[in-house]
């Protein structure tokens, strides 16, 4: 009975305990399908969010920061160094990236030092200093220090490209629950399947996260001729063949002198 007493006592004080606040993320993109033709010079899209309660009436804070991460189909790339041999500009040494983003940018509302704490932002890969980019160094696989040369390099090329990004004021707070996010994708963009995810942070701490995702295709003549190079190897060759043919046999009668 004792016992019985006891276990009650503690239910009943869990109970009258006030509950934790809990917070979710809704997420609405602008659009999540890009179209890219041969007149293709980039897009800006729109990604809206609410931080709303998990439960009714719970309570929210008075302030918050978010995180946008969007990452772009993974590929395999190769950086080279040169050095002038002889007045000549020579390969002297590569890398390779292995399965890396083509497209990287973390977008959030001021400085990620200031969001959370160092182990965080490293263990969330919050920053183009605290991706993971794997390398092949021999016959290893590894990411190496933050401040080596080829991984330096390489960040510095694709942020030239457009296609790495960090924007510490790429969040714009509407109100203290409703907030903005503009994610540019360059001309270049590479197609695939795209993830737009949503790190909500309070009191520098991880409250909650949510995703969205979107796509980039090719269209009109460009994923025609694509597609029949993947899917009809043998016709499309003959079909190419045939026009260079015909268009070298053209060129003969246009400048022919007589």
């Amino acid at each position: 009975m004792r016992r019985l007493a006891i276990i009650t006592a503690i239910l009943a004080c869990a109970a009258t305990m006030p509950t934790a606040k809990a917070e979710q993320l809704v997420l609405s993109l602008s659009t999540h399908r890009v179209a890219v033709t041969s007149s293709f010079v980039g897009a800006d899209l729109v990604l809206f969010g609410t931080i709303e309660p998990s439960a009714p009436r719970a309570a929210l804070r008075s302030d918050y920061d978010i995180v946008v991460t969007v990452t772009g189909p993974r590929a395999t790339l190769r950086t080279r160094r040169k050095e002038r041999v002889l007045g000549v500009w020579v390969n002297v040494d590569s890398r390779e990236f292995i399965r890396v983003p083509s497209y990287l940018a973390v977008l959030s509302n001021r400085p990620v030092t200031e969001i959370t704490d160092a182990e965080t932002a490293r263990r969330l890969q919050l920053g183009l200093s605290q991706v993971i980019l794997t390398q092949r160094i021999g016959a290893d696989f590894a990411d190496t220090v933050p401040d080596d040369p080829f991984r330096v390099n390489f960040i510095n090329l694709k942020k030239e490209a457009g296609q790495y990004r960090e924007t510490p004021n790429g969040v714009t707070f509407l109100t203290p629950t409703v907030f903005r996010v503009a994610i540019p994708l360059p001309a270049d963009t590479a197609t695939g399947g795209y993830t737009v995810e949503v790190k909500l942070f309070a009191d520098r701490k991880l409250i909650t996260r949510n995703n969205t995702a979107l796509e980039v295709i090719k269209t009109g003549f460009e994923q025609y001729v694509y597609e029949a190079s993947q899917h009809h190897g043998l016709t499309y060759g003959l079909v190419a063949a045939m026009m260079a043919l015909f268009i070298g046999w053209a060129g003969s009668v246009v400048f022919r002198r007589d």
